[in-house]
């Protein structure tokens, strides 16, 4: 990791560190938050992230983020309908948290600008790194969102669906859910918009001794936005978290995965589904780490990319020398639609225990001529054989959710992207 100072700033980063400046006043925070923002501000004075830092080769992004839109006075974007019928919506609009919360047995709900003010320890605005931009980003500007306890044994039987919505301008949250010991619950994280935004949010989960959680994350936003994700969780004993990631929209996204395995025989599952079209730059990247024995994780990411699309999957695994008897594996399928577009994958196994049975790969292929030709030499229309093509290569990854209203949703949201695309 190499980070250097830049003294001159470019155009992004002046606009970053002048809304700062701007904006700082108005900022939720006891003097410990401001503190804290005023070192995340001081990161990004630094220099946002180029090639030269392993994490970020191939997002070179203070070369990539060329502007920052100014926030947006008087945005009012709009809740979204859910993605599963009987969720209960938990909003941010234009960054700002919906003051009506609704109660959820068994879940304890507070904004996050509340805990902002009060210093309350369960927010830690700190960046992680040196090479933390989206933290750091976060760190500096976010004034809201949401943190959330489920009790310990609780059953939550309705989803939650906690949405970042934005309608241009500058927007950024934060999501906190610990689950206590034995609890279960499905989160969907919506983040979406219509406008030319620049948007940063941040999602933060603890998972107690046994606690099961299904947590989707839809990206859909506007195809001039940026979208800046970050996930991170950590497992305890016997804990069980399905991640499922849907990419669909932006022209600069980075999402962000940083998992840890902490306790005896807990299991992570990362499925991911990314399509690319246009311009778009999207990063997906995931550190994973097996820290105590007999854990076990799967991850399957499949990308479809066309026109000038620029797909990247940088995914390591980390085997501590304790984790002995870990079973992980990681593989990334891309399938590339036109001449121009391209694909960076960079899988890492990362091994310090002995007794392992770990394992990664990648592929890159394109449509078949011989398969499109079978279903048109049948009546079937190009576009159409095309897309029915691209939805079995997505469909192992669709179909392993057990939630049959959930899978029909996504279907839903990919038939649209086909449309615009394929």
């Amino acid at each position: 990791m190499n980070v250097h100072a830049n003294p001159t700033l470019t155009t992004a980063e002046k606009a970053l560190v002048d809304t700062f400046a701007e904006r700082f006043s108005t900022f939720p925070g006891d003097p410990n938050v401001a503190h804290s923002r005023d070192n995340a501000i001081e990161q990004i004075k630094a220099g946002l992230p180029t090639r030269r830092v392993e994490s970020w080769h191939y997002t070179d992004l203070r070369r990539l983020l060329t502007q920052v839109p100014s926030f947006e006075a008087g945005a009012a974007p709009q809740k979204l309908s859910t993605v599963l019928s009987g969720s209960t919506v938990l909003a941010v609009l234009d960054g700002v948290a919906d003051t009506a919360r609704p109660a959820l047995d068994g879940v304890t709900v507070d904004r996050l600008a509340d805990l902002l003010q009060a210093g309350d320890a369960r927010v830690n605005l700190a960046p992680d790194a040196a090479d933390d931009a989206i933290g750091a980003i976060n760190s500096a500007f976010v004034a809201d969102g949401y943190v959330l306890s489920v009790a310990e044994g609780a059953t939550v039987s309705n989803p939650i669906e906690l949405q970042n919505i934005q309608a241009g301008g500058q927007v950024h949250a934060r999501f906190s859910l610990k689950a206590g010991a034995r609890s279960s619950a499905t989160i969907v994280e919506r983040q979406s918009g219509d406008g030319a935004a620049f948007v940063s949010s941040v999602s933060t989960l603890e998972l107690g001794e046994g606690a099961d959680i299904l947590w989707v994350i839809v990206q859909d936003q506007a195809e001039t936005a940026t979208h800046f994700g970050q996930f991170k969780a950590k497992l305890a004993k016997d804990a069980k978290l399905s991640l499922f990631v849907m990419n669909v929209g932006g022209k600069l996204v980075r999402q962000e995965i940083f998992v840890d395995v902490e306790g005896d025989h807990a299991d992570f599952r990362l499925r991911g589904i990314n399509l690319l079209g246009g311009e778009t730059h999207c990063d997906v990247t995931m550190n994973l780490g097996h820290l105590a024995p007999h854990t076990t994780s799967t991850e399957l990411v499949r990308n479809v990319v066309t026109d000038r699309a620029h797909a990247v999957f940088q995914g390591q695994i980390r085997v501590a020398r304790p984790a002995q008897k870990t079973d992980a594996k990681m593989a990334c399928n891309t399938l590339l639609l036109s001449d121009e577009a391209e694909i960076s994958t960079k899988p890492e196994l990362e091994i310090f225990a002995d007794d392992v049975a770990c394992g990664h790969g990648a592929t890159v292929t394109e449509i078949h001529p011989d398969h499109l030709f079978y279903l048109m030499a049948r009546g079937v229309e190009e576009k159409i054989a095309r897309s029915l093509l691209i939805k079995a290569f997505l469909a192992e990854v669709v179909e392993e959710l057990e939630n049959e209203e959930l899978v029909a949703r996504l279907e839903e949201m990919l038939d649209d992207w086909f449309v615009r695309h394929a």
